[in-house]
């Protein structure tokens, strides 16, 4: 397991000192995008290259309204349901951006947006030998996750809960044993609906969280990404002083020797 005592985390070579990451879809314009961004005190910002316009200076971009010096952008392959859709987004991304971190997710159907796991390592071994650091949307199996470790990963990124569903972390045992047997940062990507799922996906000892719909089709984004900023750091805080343990029966808070 990696950076359990320290309040920052490394990515692919560089330290973060925020453990949330966030997405820049489904807000109501740039405008939006960028004061939840700040609200919630990220330091990383997924950006969908298929979706939002961070190229074409005809329109609204981005990147005016997100300093890439700022943040650090990470480009992801939503949309992408074949690898090879995958891995020529990507391609296109670094040419346009120079973005050399990115997210690689390889969806298997529109139903449950999940990730199709033999398109994803597939695509994950090209990506790496092509020199691209791989952050990776994957199941919540533990075998696929170290298998995606062991090519070359530089983050495994379970799903709590299908994208966008907002029900919270459905196999926390899952998720547990891929922290534990894992090497490189284990964030929770993907089904986080409020800021007590943010807190208990850190209390499981991920390394961070990654979301975007509870933050953007909150009634208030704003607010909720400043409740979720709180929320990570509150159960990484947590996670390290470590819970007392689960008792049957009553302990009383004060002791019973030498009672009047």
């Amino acid at each position: 397991m990696t950076n359990q005592n320290t309040n920052n985390f490394t990515i692919a070579g560089k330290v973060f000192n925020s453990r949330l990451i966030v997405g820049t879809g489904k807000y109501k314009d740039f405008e939006q995008t960028a004061t939840a961004v700040e609200a919630s005190g990220a330091e990383i910002v997924t950006v969908a290259v298929r979706r939002v316009n961070v190229t074409d200076p005809s329109q609204p971009m981005l990147v005016n309204y997100l300093d890439p010096k700022k943040y650090t952008y990470l480009p992801n392959t939503a949309g992408c349901f074949t690898g090879e859709d995958a891995i020529r987004t990507l391609r296109l991304a670094r040419e346009a951006g120079g973005w050399n971190l990115v997210k690689l997710e390889v969806l298997g159907d529109q139903k449950t947006l999940y990730p199709n796991m033999p398109e994803t390592i597939s695509s994950a071994k090209t990506l790496i030998k092509e020199g691209f650091d791989v952050m990776v949307y994957c199941s919540d199996d533990p075998i696929q996750a170290k298998i995606l470790e062991d090519i070359g990963c530089c983050a495994i990124m379970p799903l709590g809960a299908p994208i966008g569903s907002g029900l919270g972390i459905q196999n926390p045992v899952g998720i547990r044993i891929i922290i534990e047997e894992a090497g490189v940062p284990v964030l929770v990507d993907a089904g986080v609906g409020t800021a007590s799922e943010a807190a208990e996906a850190m209390e499981l000892g991920c390394d961070g969280v990654l979301m975007n719909t509870a933050i953007a089709e909150a009634k208030d984004p704003i607010l909720m990404a400043a409740a979720m900023k709180h929320a990570v750091i509150a159960g990484r805080s947590a996670y390290l002083a470590g819970r007392m343990p689960k008792k049957l029966y009553a302990d009383p808070s004060s002791p019973l020797a030498g009672l009047i």
